[in-house]
């Protein structure tokens, strides 16, 4: 089984903030994939599925929505990975990263958590060897901004390449069955192209 994760805040305050990139992605794999009704298991939402691998082979799937706010994403990431013995290497985090521009993307493997809490904590709950797809929303240029930043929603500007990024990972999901990160990492940035550029020069903002 392979267990996606995507991780966010819950309530209708968040839903549109760049922090929720991860919830808006696994909402989106849920509605083309057709998998099951959302439901209430392991202090997250919940829903249920299946994936056909590039080789044909058909892989049961459980996308998670923890339901713990940010900081505490690693206990309900935790708690599933246990009850259905699921192993790092077969859970797959989605979430916001302020280290790369907005639309880019990168897979990692391990490592620390770079200064993001939901990362810290599934280190600290579940497991570092979790693998990571790093959605870049952009870096608001300074640090005190950082918080703001991510709990902001995004702006009207940024709804086409968000929803092209958000699309891209749904369109290539089934290559992370075959475990190969750098071709789906691959596979997304040519169906959503962005721009390399500095992640921290300053964005503007059209929420106004």
């Amino acid at each position: 089984m392979l267990l996606i994760v995507g991780l966010g805040n819950p309530g209708a305050k968040y839903a549109g903030n760049r922090h929720n990139i991860g919830f808006m992605a696994v909402d989106r794999f849920a509605s083309k994939y057709a998998f099951g009704p959302w439901r209430n298991r392991f202090q997250g939402e919940v829903a249920d599925g299946s994936l056909i691998a590039p080789d044909g082979t058909r892989v049961k799937a459980m996308l998670l929505k923890p339901q713990t706010f940010m900081n505490n994403s690693g206990h309900s990431v935790g708690e599933a990975m246990r009850f259905n013995k699921i192993t790092p290497l077969n859970t797959i985090i989605f979430y916001d990263e302020i280290d790369l521009a907005p639309g880019r993307f990168r897979m990692k493997t391990g490592g620390g958590a770079a200064g993001h809490n939901g990362i810290r904590s599934i280190v600290a709950q579940a497991d570092a060897g979790v693998r990571r797809a790093r959605m870049g929303v952009g870096h608001p240029g300074d640090k005190e901004l950082v918080h703001a930043h991510v709990l902001s929603d995004f702006a009207k500007a940024d709804q086409p390449w968000l929803n092209a990024l958000i699309d891209a990972c749904a369109e290539a999901l089934p290559l992370l069955l075959a475990n190969n990160d750098e071709r789906f990492q691959t596979e997304v940035m040519r169906l959503a192209p962005a721009p390399k550029s500095d992640p921290r020069k300053p964005q503007s903002d059209t929420n106004d």
